[in-house]
């Protein structure tokens, strides 16, 4: 499986702390656990040319993660409009924590996409609500987080084809934390843990989540429809007669 993990790769510039809890950038994180799970994966930043998202890039890739935050506004539309091009030609999609509010999303969703939000470094537990859904595979009843920013209802998305996490924060918030939709021949997660300054994508039990989820969202060769006028599969009286 060829996998790309794009991070727009601005705090780990600008923020001393995330520098330090991710030397790589948190695309670097990821990809590298990742290829432990024997995949193809290459990163792509915000500052390369065309965002790293070329078309010979995407045209060869299965599966898209996507994390940003500070930077949404200087993703350029025409590269926003190529990738949901490749998801609705079957690219999978992976949207982390505040990606939320990517132009890409925002896109397939249709929605604003906004929420609540708080950083008070309360623990998080993140409730299976799917526990025969591939994603969650080999995680237990919940995945407790120590500390992490608070995403809290409403959660403005379309309903979620399927709900596979609901999070509970120490404040009293809840959130849908993890959720499926199918736009076109493509699928997508949105997984909702991954603050810049606590060190969750190193927890293997998120970890686990993502690696599912690449798995999930590939495209298993799924025929392409054909549109358009159409000849008839029977031949059809002539009712004039």
């Amino acid at each position: 499986m060829n996998i790309v993990v794009w991070n727009e790769n601005r705090h780990e510039q600008k923020n001393p702390v995330v520098a330090e809890i991710y030397p790589k950038g948190i695309h670097g994180a990821i990809a590298d656990f990742l290829q432990q799970d024997a995949h193809q994966v290459t990163t792509a930043t915000l500052d390369e040319p065309e965002h790293g998202l070329t078309e010979e890039v995407l045209n060869a890739t299965d599966v898209l993660v996507w994390w940003g935050h500070l930077a949404h506004d200087e993703v350029q539309d025409d590269i926003v409009e190529r990738v949901k091009k490749r998801v609705l030609e079957g690219m999978g999609l992976i949207v982390l924590h505040s990606a939320h509010f990517s132009k890409i999303f925002k896109t397939l969703m249709g929605t604003t996409c906004d929420l609540k939000w708080r950083e008070a470094d309360e623990k998080e537990r993140l409730w299976v609500v799917d526990p025969s859904h591939p994603i969650t595979a080999g995680i237990g009843e919940y995945i407790e987080l120590e500390k992490e920013e608070m995403y809290g209802e409403h959660f403005d998305i379309p309903a979620p084809d399927e709900l596979v996490f609901v999070s509970w924060f120490e404040g009293g918030e809840v959130f849908r934390s993890g959720a499926t939709f199918k736009r076109g021949q493509g699928k997508i997660f949105y997984f909702r843990p991954g603050h810049e300054t606590y060190p969750t994508y190193y927890n293997k039990d998120v970890q686990k989540v993502i690696c599912n989820a690449v798995k999930w969202a590939k495209n298993t060769n799924t025929p392409t429809p054909i549109y358009g006028n159409a000849k008839p599969l029977e031949k059809i009286a002539n009712h004039n007669e």
